[in-house]
């Protein structure tokens, strides 16, 4: 551990400690990793799936290995002294010691925080039992609980993201993370401001993340810290927004022969400076 990574820890826990709400953004590269620390973001997360469509692979599937996700956890966490966290699926394991062992790799790669999911990756049975599913946290809280520095472990309950809108059952499993001693609460792909409520009303005082894609029913900053979350995070949103600009001026050259889409290009002086900067 570094001086920096535990000092990014201590900065990281006090974001979730302070009242009020930010937004945790996620990068996919060293580039926008130092673009998003110019912005003024206080901290960034990884983003599997912008990972993996990086790597041209699809995301959800295992196709990206734990030995890759650390390897590029490492590469974001050295590009920057903001404080970074994880996104480490399902684990890359079923058994709770697997799910142990990634959060030890986790924090040897240079993060101070990361989320682990109760999805399996199997598309017949989406989401791991609910006795299992405790299990994996309490294995993912232990380890956390021996690192040298204080790890921000997430457990997420995946329920929405996998065609299972059942709001009471994902409650069950978060309180249980919440008993188990994870230390932020996650439900994605919850379907409006009343669910987000319900949510953080009910696991309060957990500081609750939300996920923001661009897409989500009407979600701001403003209506979701009022609704009680502490931490919004936007998956791979960014990244898809990227890739959304690169296909738009691709098809005008393609479609049209023509050029337009040059007048939303960043300048080289702006791009410049935010990596100069980082």
């Amino acid at each position: 551990m570094s001086a920096t990574q535990a000092d990014g820890a201590r900065r990281f826990r006090a974001l979730h400690d302070a009242p009020g709400t930010f937004v945790l953004p996620n990068p996919w590269d060293i580039g926008t990793t130092r673009i998003l620390a110019g912005l003024g973001f206080k901290a960034v997360a990884t983003t599997s799936a912008g990972l993996a469509i990086s790597l041209g692979r699809l995301d959800g599937v295992g196709l990206v290995s734990r030995d890759e996700a650390m390897a590029h956890a490492h590469l974001i966490a050295e590009a920057t002294d903001l404080p970074v966290s994880a996104d480490l699926e399902n684990g890359f394991g079923v058994e709770p010691a697997v799910v142990a062992e990634t959060i030890r790799l986790a924090a040897a790669a240079g993060v101070v925080g990361g989320s682990i999911e109760d999805s399996s990756g199997d598309a017949v049975h989406p989401i791991y039992d609910a006795e299992l599913a405790l299990e994996r946290i309490q294995a993912a809280v232990a380890a956390a609980r021996a690192l040298p520095f204080p790890f921000v472990l997430v457990a997420r309950a995946e329920n929405f993201l996998h065609g299972r809108a059942d709001l009471d059952d994902t409650i069950a499993r978060l309180r249980a993370f919440a008993d188990a001693g994870a230390d932020v609460l996650y439900a994605p792909g919850l379907p409006d401001l009343d669910a987000v409520r319900t949510v953080c009303a009910a696991v309060a005082p957990k500081p609750v993340n939300v996920l923001a894609t661009g897409r989500s029913p009407g979600f701001t900053v403003a209506n979701l810290a009022a609704a009680g979350v502490r931490r919004i995070s936007l998956g791979s949103a960014l990244a898809r927004a990227a890739y959304g600009a690169f296909v738009t001026a691709s098809r005008e050259i393609a479609e049209h022969g023509t050029f337009g889409f040059g007048a939303q290009a960043l300048p080289f002086a702006a791009i410049d400076d935010w990596l100069a900067g980082g």
